[in-house]
């Protein structure tokens, strides 16, 4: 079992665990908003499923019928947790539709909001985790996993500041309002996952400032050659995979290009651990101006 799939059955646990405290504080309030975030977190635990799964089926090596290896998998995950974010974010809009048809006055407890309060600090810990650990593992479902349990406890955080303000004000539709206002957040914040997700999928350039940097890296790293063009960069599940197009002098002997070639693959993998460098190497009639040229 890998490090990343550990991760990912963990997540379960600490969903499971958030989920029923959240339940408890809503049980306890009889808040529309609580219950709003309670909701979310039934969409944790089975965006962590999925997740685990995806990270399980990422993590097996390329094969016959797979060359590139499964990483994409975690890509559909993350698809899929957005479409469930979106759609648990439509059930909260019509929670909060009710609650302003029908308000009712809330138990605010201190007991109820410690409890929520517990079950939110216990997302922030474990989402920064999964942050730092996917970006040290490069793994997209990680990383988005994370990011998920942050925008959950900034709503959190926001549900229970005006939850207490019920009480003080006597507003009693301000718990579907600020209801209303954690679907509309959750609606982002799926969206956008789908976006990125989708992007991944598609095989979506990085941007422009890490292709300013691995342009960079070729130019410096290949001396001897006259152009580096074509660069290619796309990202599957924890691997990167780089191509390029080495102009060099027609008369260069093979051996000199390829210790040319070896050194910009060791570069690379420098800066991308366990990258995946393909190079094509071109006479010099095939340079280009738009080419890099090397330095």
């Amino acid at each position: 079992m890998t490090r990343t799939v550990r991760f990912g059955l963990y997540s379960i646990g600490v969903g499971v665990a958030v989920l029923a405290t959240k339940f408890a504080a809503w049980w306890i309030t009889g808040s529309v908003a609580l219950y709003s975030d309670a909701l979310e977190s039934i969409i944790n635990v089975v965006a962590a499923c999925t997740a685990t799964l995806a990270l399980w089926v990422g993590s097996r090596p390329a094969d016959q019928g797979h060359p590139y290896g499964h990483g994409k998998a975690e890509y559909l995950s993350a698809v899929l947790e957005g479409v469930l974010i979106i759609l648990a974010a439509l059930s909260i809009m019509r929670e909060a539709l009710g609650g302003f048809l029908n308000p009712q006055p809330l138990d605010a407890s201190f007991l109820g909001m410690a409890v929520s309060a517990a079950a939110t600090a216990a997302n922030g810990v474990w989402g920064a985790v999964l942050v730092r650990s996917g970006r040290t593992a490069r793994s997209p479902a990680l990383v988005a996993s994370g990011k998920h349990l942050f925008t959950d406890v900034f709503t959190s955080a926001g549900v229970l500041l005006g939850f207490a303000l019920v009480p003080l004000t006597g507003w009693l539709w301000l718990d579907p309002a600020l209801a209303a206002v954690v679907a509309l957040n959750i609606l982002w914040s799926g969206t956008g996952l789908v976006r990125e997700s989708v992007g991944g999928l598609m095989d979506a350039a990085p941007n422009r400032e890490t292709l300013a940097r691995l342009r960079g890296i070729l130019s410096s790293s290949a001396e001897g050659a006259i152009e580096v063009h074509e660069l290619r960069v796309r990202h599957v599940g924890h691997t990167t995979f780089l191509e390029c197009h080495l102009v060099l002098p027609g008369d260069m002997p093979l051996r000199q290009a390829h210790a040319i070639s070896d050194r910009m693959e060791e570069a690379l993998r420098a800066e991308i651990e366990g990258a995946v460098v393909t190079i094509h190497m071109e006479p010099e009639e095939e340079a280009q101006q738009r080419g890099v040229p090397v330095i």
